[in-house]
């Protein structure tokens, strides 16, 4: 291995929800290592863009873009068996797709409770059952979900958003435990609070943005930047060893007190 312990080259990786964001990110690191990236989004012309992006820096022959509702058991099968006919061969499976909704606990209304729970941590599960099908036959794999740091902690006003980051942290030790002897390394990264277009909103937030200074040892939001390293580990034969595993990217928020 040596100096070829984190090259991705010849690997194919689906990033879900990568049209922006944190998504988009990672895709982009992967992408840096080598690795050819399926990008995936649910609105089209936003996922025609960043295609159209990616395209530019990287080179046709190594991106590729599907449209799809990772929510939807059906859309679900039938992209990933379409992706493996297309494509070829998942050998990394990011499971990024995520939505916020935040209000009081006591105002939260049954729909955007499961609509939350089916986008962050359902969705997780059917695109990864569907991947894993084809990975444990081939023996390799890997499965990076992402979670948060509310996996561990909690804050008023994102109930359905914690309850689904917390199970998302238990369903990576599931996966581990049935398919990890089977060739295949399962792990979660948990970003802390990251400057996106989803948070823009908080650091706006004169409090709230004081607030995350003074809470993290680090002093500053994380950016996206800060997340591709990690994934591009636990993507590469670097992290062959590694399963089960949530690794907290927070700038020490969650070890102080």
């Amino acid at each position: 291995m040596g100096n070829n312990l984190f090259d991705l080259t010849g690997r194919i990786a689906l990033v879900t929800g990568s049209s922006r964001g944190i998504g988009k990110e990672l895709a982009a690191g992967l992408a840096d290592a080598g690795a050819s990236i399926v990008l995936h989004g649910r609105e089209t012309e936003r996922l025609a863009a960043t295609t159209a992006e990616f395209v530019q820096r990287y080179g046709a022959s190594r991106i590729f873009s599907y449209a799809f509702d990772v929510t939807d058991d059906a859309a679900v099968a039938s992209n990933i068996a379409r992706i493996e006919a297309e494509v070829g061969p998942l050998r990394i499976l990011v499971n990024n797709a995520g939505i916020q909704h935040r209000v009081p606990l006591l105002e939260l209304e049954v729909t955007d409770w499961q609509r939350v729970l089916e986008t962050n941590l359902t969705s997780a599960f059917l695109v990864g059952r569907e991947v894993a099908r084809s990975m444990l036959e081939r023996g390799e794999g890997k499965i990076i979900n992402i979670c948060s740091v509310q996996s561990d902690l909690a804050r008023p006003t994102i109930a359905a958003y914690t309850a689904a980051k917390g199970g998302l942290r238990n369903l990576t030790r599931a996966m581990t435990a049935e398919w990890a002897a089977r060739g295949l390394q399962i792990n979660a990264i948990a970003p802390g609070y990251i400057h996106t277009e989803m948070t823009q909103n908080l650091v706006d937030d004169e409090k709230f943005n004081s607030w995350i200074l003074g809470r993290t040892p680090a002093g500053r939001w994380g950016t996206v930047e800060d997340l591709a390293g990690p994934a591009v580990w636990l993507a590469s034969d670097g992290s062959n060893y590694v399963n089960g595993q949530t690794i907290f990217i927070d700038g020490g928020m969650s070890v102080v007190v």
